[in-house]
């Protein structure tokens, strides 16, 4: 089992960037495909973007896509989501995720999570 925590989150105006960050507890890290979630009020978990466990392939999902950039560092244990021209409609709680195997885009597919931050856009 591995131990996922975000942090990062906050209240940015539209237009702004945060940097989330994910930190991982247990040395297989490196050995994950890692991916970023996220859930406004009412709606569902809906994928933002992935990294292999090498971090030779990323995939986003359309919200992000050229907004976006999903890394890692295997060495420090740690994934980031760098969120650039943000919007009001990116207000959500952001997770992120670890699996086993290759790049996936469903929530269900991903084996462990964090607690998730809280990401708010102001208009």
């Amino acid at each position: 089992q591995v131990q996922l925590v975000e942090s990062g989150g906050g209240l940015v105006q539209a237009g702004g960037s945060l940097r989330l960050s994910c930190a991982a507890a247990g040395r297989t890290f490196g050995s994950y495909t890692m991916g970023w979630f996220r859930q406004a009020p009412g709606k569902e978990r809906e994928f933002v973007a992935a990294i292999s466990f090498s971090g030779g392939s990323t995939y986003y999902g359309d919200s992000a896509k050229g907004r976006f950039t999903i890394s890692r560092d295997n060495a420090k244990i740690t994934m980031y989501l760098q969120m650039n021209s943000l919007k009001p409609e990116d207000t959500a709680v952001y997770y992120c995720a670890g699996r086993w195997g290759g790049i996936m885009t469903s929530r269900e597919r991903y084996n462990f999570w964090g607690q998730g931050t809280q990401v708010t856009v102001s208009s």
